[in-house]
């Protein structure tokens, strides 16, 4: 592997995504590498110059071992999204000046969505520019909302977490005649809320793709009450949207959310089925914790496969792609079907049916 590698973290952080810098890390080192640099809070910190020498942190097997059991992102992280290559070449000439310093030939970014959006620009320029320095992207997303790869590496630790949750929930609401909501992370997609609102035993499971009608969730709620089941347990995605809410544009929907004054989602449902039904409400919001904590196995799995594959397509010199899962392979996809797209939950996929079969409210 001539020349020098450089790897970067970017996005929110997860439990696992340290698996993956130990991958690329370790598979870099043994093929040749001279040395792997680490971005100090992703692209944004590559901009202010500020990197970091691997190989002076990461000394042993036992520190790779240890990194990959570390959570949260071990070089930092942000949320910064690169300009269009034609209104502002002037940042991306001083990424190259600064990768060309490094003698940076292999650039790995490990992220979500905006994350490849960044590694296409950078990989774009590159050809513009004639640079021989080759890109590839790594997933990651606890909303497991990348196009195509099966899976994100992150998501089924996150599941995990808010599973979790909703089955600490079932200990107090099976003592009170009570509607608990837990919400959970998905601004724009439910897969993190279907998957764990399906795990935990919701009754209902409100998520982005499939806007709500709440007399519909009022009447799930009444029918287990008729039936003798004294409480109801909700699993929200905190960006779901009433069908109501469906007409207004995003600008109006933004001026109504102002003045209700709720805190989420939760509490403006909850709000509206207490008037309702007449119960009591309680809320539970995750929050960050869905993020952190030890990495489930799978996961650990995952990332270091990922990370190594990444590093394996580099060597062979295929580039300008990101490293992917199908049917439980490691694979490839070009960066330019990946970036600025969103995988959304399909209202009438498999789990959906199935969930409904099982009695699960949708809302719809």
């Amino acid at each position: 592997m001539d020349g020098n590698v450089i790897v970067g973290q970017s996005g929110g952080p997860t439990s696992v995504i340290n698996s993956s810098l130990a991958g690329v890390y370790k598979t870099a080192i043994d093929r040749g590498a001279k040395k792997v640099y680490g971005m100090l809070h992703g692209i944004k910190g590559l901009l202010d110059g500020q990197y970091v020498d691997l190989s002076e942190k990461i000394n042993s097997t036992m520190d790779i071992d240890l990194l990959k059991r570390t959570p949260s992102s071990y070089l930092g992280s942000c949320r910064y999204k690169l300009p269009e290559i034609s209104e502002d070449r002037e940042t991306f000439d001083k990424i190259f000046k600064i990768l060309d310093d490094l003698d940076i030939k292999y650039f790995f970014y490990i992220g979500g969505n905006d994350s490849m959006d960044t590694i296409k620009k950078l990989s774009d320029y590159a050809i513009v520019t004639g640079s021989d320095i080759k890109f590839m992207g790594v997933p990651k997303t606890i909303d497991n909302d990348l196009v195509g790869t099966d899976v994100s590496f992150g998501f089924q630790s996150a599941v995990d977490i808010a599973t979790s949750t909703i089955d600490c929930i079932h200990t107090t609401a099976a003592s009170h005649s009570r509607v608990f909501i837990v919400e959970l992370m998905g601004h724009k997609t439910g897969w993190l809320t279907l998957h764990a609102g399906v795990a935990g035993g919701s009754d209902v499971i409100l998520i982005p793709e499939i806007p709500y009608d709440l007399d519909k969730v009022v009447e799930a709620i009444n029918k287990r009450s008729s039936q003798k089941k004294h409480f109801t347990i909700l699993a929200v995605a905190e960006g779901i949207i009433s069908k109501e809410e469906m007409e207004f544009t995003k600008k109006e929907l933004k001026e109504i959310r102002k003045r209700e004054h709720f805190p989420s989602a939760a509490y403006r449902i909850g709000a509206g089925i207490m008037e309702r039904t007449g119960q009591e409400v309680r809320v539970t919001v995750p929050g960050h914790v869905q993020r952190g904590g030890s990495p489930c196995a799978y996961d650990r799995v995952l990332a270091s496969r990922l990370g190594a594959k990444a590093a394996e397509l580099i060597m062979n010199e295929e580039y300008g792609y990101m490293v992917c899962v199908k049917n439980n392979q490691m694979d490839k996809i070009a960066l330019r079907e990946v970036a600025g797209k969103l995988k959304t939950v399909n209202p009438d996929a498999g789990i959906i049916k199935e969930a409904k079969a099982m009695g699960i409210c949708f809302g719809d």
